[in-house]
């Protein structure tokens, strides 16, 4: 039997095992961590009773994923649900950017803006599918939708904050430029639009949804299905060099691209060891999970009904922040990402104590307490915010990096998204899955389609490697 290993469990992982036992080959995955999941996990909250995510919580694009849908997670007890409003963008004035679902119900509440959304996310967001087929694959080949992919480029193409300032209002323009913000680097930079495009047309598409009982109730489905196809899990071993790995056919690396120079040394070619280190992380987040009594006193009451609220001020605002936070500079008023996964799904509260997710971008490897920072933040626009924290819990840039090897620096992209590494990968190649070590890929995140839950990467790699043990290296 054809054996294969997989190195790293987080999603693209599983998705590699998934494709592979599935093709009927002998799969062992081994997880340098004690838990499965990655990124992709649950937590206790800062009090007991409470469910937080680890990292991955609001998940548009796993939820059009054909990967995951591949999975029937619903037969296996997966519940996805949806707040009423996906996202939500508060201004320093008192009114706020509103992301429904509805395309319609997003454009008529963005006024002056309404028409250029539609125009922007009308056709990508019906035809999510076929974009789909597009985006979730490598980008060097030719589109199967030329008019669609070029529709969706004109926006996914041109720095978020150009494509900001061609909105009228100022709620529309912070609405995109806080989606944008999503990809954790310099706005102002081409292609790297891809990330927040994507997201609002699979929003628009499908919504933006978080899993019932926490991400990690997602996770645990898939395990049990994978140890249902034979696969077999080895936790709390981390693999630094090949040797220490078992014979194989295959071996899948759900890792950063520099761990995988280290692990297979001159088994790569001198070009790949070079490009993977050098591969650069982008800037890190600052996470802290919050017991708040009540839920968050915004001033907009509309802004209490999203699952997701970004916090930046206005567009010129977090075009300025991300620059410097790209630069190594930390700022006063750093991004805040504020998860309030309960409002979907209020299982994960403990009677009025509400769990509340918030990370602030941060420069790479940032040293410092930015608690604070994040807690302004929301109290900039919720006064009396700070009195109603009942418990809180940090983990820090340098803690994300400890915990999870692949988020180096804190970053938990796994690389900076700028352009040509967001569209390709760590090197420039139509396959960027092969290392060019004979029977050995790169799955993770830093390759594409980039972040997420929705497996594609580590799907890709394994059909990849898949093709290449039957039809051989030719290319």
């Amino acid at each position: 039997m054809t054996r294969a290993v997989v190195v790293g469990s987080g999603p693209n992982g599983l998705a590699a095992a998934t494709v592979l036992a599935r093709a009927g080959l002998e799969v062992t995955v081994f997880e340098a961590a004690d838990e499965l999941g990655g990124g992709a996990r649950s937590v206790e909250g800062p009090l007991e009773g409470l469910i937080q995510d680890h990292c991955a919580a609001v998940h548009p694009m796993a939820a059009a994923s054909d990967y995951i849908a591949s999975w029937r997670l619903e037969e296996r007890g997966v519940r996805w649900a949806r707040a009423p409003l996906d996202a939500a963008h508060p201004l320093d004035d008192g009114t706020a950017g509103l992301l429904a679902q509805d395309l319609d119900v997003t454009a008529r509440g963005l006024g002056a803006d309404g028409r250029l959304w539609r125009a922007m996310f009308g056709a990508p967001s019906r035809r999510f599918d076929d974009l789909a087929e597009m985006i979730f694959r490598p980008t060097l080949r030719w589109p199967a939708h030329p008019v669609l992919f070029a529709r969706f480029g004109a926006v996914a193409g041109p720095p978020p904050a150009l494509v900001a300032s061609a909105l009228r209002t100022e709620q529309g323009r912070a609405l995109y430029a806080g989606v944008a913000a999503h990809a954790i680097t310099d706005l102002r930079l081409p292609l790297v639009g891809g990330i927040g495009a994507g997201i609002l047309s699979a929003g628009h598409a499908v919504g933006w949804p978080v899993v019932e009982g926490g991400t990690g109730v997602l996770t645990n489905a898939i395990v049990a299905g994978l140890r249902e196809l034979g696969v077999r899990f080895e936790t709390g071993v981390h693999i630094g060099a090949e040797r220490q790995l078992p014979r194989h056919d295959v071996a899948m690396y759900d890792l950063h691209p520099r761990a995988v120079a280290q692990i297979l040394g001159d088994r790569l070619p001198r070009r790949t060891r070079a490009a993977y280190r050098r591969f650069r992380s982008g800037p890190a987040a600052f996470k802290v999970d919050l017991a708040v009594e009540g839920g968050i006193p915004w001033t907009h009451p509309a802004v209490g009904t999203a699952g997701t609220v970004h916090l930046g001020g206005s567009a010129r605002e977090i075009v300025a922040t991300e620059r410097d936070t790209a630069r190594g500079i930390m700022p006063e008023r750093p991004f805040v990402l504020v998860g309030q996964q309960f409002v979907a799904d209020p299982s994960r509260a403990a009677g009025d104590v509400k769990p509340v997710y918030a990370y602030a971008h941060v420069p790479t490897g940032f040293q410092g307490d930015a608690t604070d920072a994040i807690v302004a933040q929301i109290e900039r626009f919720a006064p009396g915010f700070r009195d109603r924290i009942v418990a809180l819990r940090v983990q820090s840039a340098t803690e994300m990096s400890r915990a999870n090897p692949n988020f180096r620096g804190g970053d938990i992209l796994t690389g900076a998204k700028l352009p040509l590494p967001f569209l390709l990968g760590p090197r420039i190649t139509p396959f960027p899955y092969d290392t060019g070590a004979p029977g050995a890929y790169l799955c993770s995140a830093a390759t594409p389609p980039g972040p997420g839950i929705h497996g594609c990467s580590g799907a890709n790699a394994a059909e990849r490697a898949l093709h290449r043990l039957e039809h051989g290296p030719r290319r």
